[in-house]
């Protein structure tokens, strides 16, 4: 059954093409992973499929009914209908203030199973979701009857879930067999069969412009002979006559030789070199000397909220230049011991001379009617050529920058979010859950800036490969203790 048909989809932004595509079809038997760049239009489509925007051409004809799992946005428990989908997600639907970044996405996840729909389109379902959450979504999905088009950067997720990819790059769809895994390697494949094509265009296009060039450098050798030959003052012209018409012969002979060639190039039009493996680098200032073997120190710490325990007795020491990473299921306490950290709480103690920078997981929930440059330029000291250089480097264009913060994607506000960060002089770095929203060239760009990071970094992840590649010290907050993993 054809659940969606989308035909000539354009949307046009601040001189851009967000959407061109001639066509588009959604079947009930789909399995889809959608990717793309921060900013790419992800959430644009999948909002447009579903009627929430207006179009500024084209038409989408929708047979089915969709439930819809969206990026950024509140919920409501009272939605909910199937209160036994809530309890495997671990949502309490009497404690619904002051939720985590993944309690919050698993009360979304509840409500868009409970519904009864020809499909489910999803924008980056498994962010804040921690391992068992996750694993509990990918069960579901893999079981679930209906059409599936998911936005996700989650590459355990894409793997186990979808059959297909569809990559939305310069407002074009273009659709890939397979998991994510099976994407890179169809993509990998295209770039070598791009860079072999380019090479070997290449080497012809040189061939035939060296042979021109001799048989150019022929002819005006000939010509030189012919003109000296005239300048001589001879009887003998018949003789000389003759030679010079063999002369004239070979000119033509050689030029027509190098127009047939020039002919050649032309036929063999234009082939594009192969894209750069897009490249992404995070620049960092020079963190600020800390002498304090441990600049942060929690001890017999309490903590609860009404009659739920979080923290009971807890102690730890945090070692100067250190990168720990903090696990635990949603709703434990993970963001909590952040906040008593930053708000230096009864029981933590910080060094005299710690600088520590935050960044939160709903970084992305602000509101300012400012554009990106103005955003940066905040209490910051850097000039507007280095602001400029840092956000070039994470991929932010001449046009990003004077786009409003208002229109800007999840993952660009979180990319914004770092940048910020990263230009404050800092020698402690809180970072919750930093890899959400964002795409992975950028996720993996990342890993590199905090494993070269000079300070110390604490950070909340449920991402195993970003935890494996950074962390030097792994805790997880459990039971009301944080237990040291490694």
């Amino acid at each position: 059954m054809l659940l969606i048909k989308a035909e000539s989809i354009y949307v046009e932004y601040l001189g851009r093409d967000v959407l061109d595509i001639d066509q588009l079809e959604l079947y009930d038997y789909d399995r889809i992973g959608l990717v793309g760049a921060n900013g790419a239009g992800k959430s644009t489509l999948l909002k447009a499929l579903l009627g929430q925007i207006p179009l500024q051409q084209g038409k989408i004809k929708r047979e089915g009914t969709f439930t819809y799992i969206p990026q950024l946005e509140e919920v409501i428990v009272q939605d909910v209908q199937d209160y036994a989908i809530m309890g495997r997600l671990g949502v309490d639907r009497v404690q619904t203030e002051s939720m985590s970044g993944g309690e919050e996405t698993r009360l979304k996840i509840a409500r868009a199973l409970s519904e009864e729909a020809h499909g489910i389109i999803a924008d980056e379902p498994t962010c804040h979701l921690d391992r068992e959450g996750i694993d509990f979504l990918v069960n579901r999905l893999k079981h679930y009857a209906g059409a599936l088009l998911v936005i996700s950067h989650d590459r355990y997720f894409l793997d186990r879930v979808v059959d297909k990819i569809w990559e939305l790059k310069d407002g074009r769809i273009t659709e890939y067999w397979g998991g994510y895994t099976d994407y890179l390697a169809q993509k990998e494949e295209e770039r070598q069969r791009q860079a072999t094509q380019y090479k070997q265009y290449v080497a012809e296009r040189e061939r035939l412009e060296q042979a021109i060039e001799e048989k150019k450098s022929q002819a005006r050798k000939l010509d030189q002979r012919t003109k000296g030959a005239d300048r001589e003052n001879s009887t003998d012209s018949g003789g000389r006559l003759g030679h010079q018409k063999s002369q004239g012969s070979k000119q033509k002979k050689l030029h027509n030789a190098a127009q047939n060639m020039e002919r050649r190039i032309e036929a063999l039009g234009e082939v594009d070199a192969p894209e750069a493996i897009r490249s992404v680098q995070f620049r960092q200032s020079k963190a600020l000397e800390l002498h304090n073997p441990f600049p942060i120190v929690g001890k017999d710490l309490h903590k609860r909220f009404g009659d739920k325990v979080i923290f009971d007795n807890v102690s730890f020491q945090i070692p100067l230049g250190s990168k720990l990473a903090i696990t635990g299921a949603n709703g434990v306490g993970k963001t909590t011991l952040f906040n008593m950290i930053r708000d230096r709480e009864n029981g933590i103690t910080i060094s005299p001379k710690a600088e520590i920078g935050c960044f939160v997981q709903t970084g992305y929930k602000f509101e300012r009617n400012q554009n990106v440059m103005a955003f940066m330029q905040e209490n910051c000291e850097y000039p507007v050529s280095d602001i400029r250089a840092v956000l070039a480097s994470m991929g932010f264009t001449h046009q990003d920058i004077r786009k409003e913060l208002a229109v800007l994607s999840g993952g660009e506000i979180i990319k914004l979010q770092l940048a910020k960060l990263l230009l404050g002089r800092y020698n402690i770095l809180l970072m919750d859950e930093p890899s959400n929203f964002l795409d992975i060239p950028v996720v993996e760009a990342l890993e590199t800036m905090m494993q070269n990071y000079l300070g110390t970094i604490v950070f909340i992840s449920h991402d195993a490969r970003l935890i494996e590649g950074v962390a030097d010290q792994v805790y997880e907050v459990k039971n009301g203790r944080l237990v040291r993993l490694k």
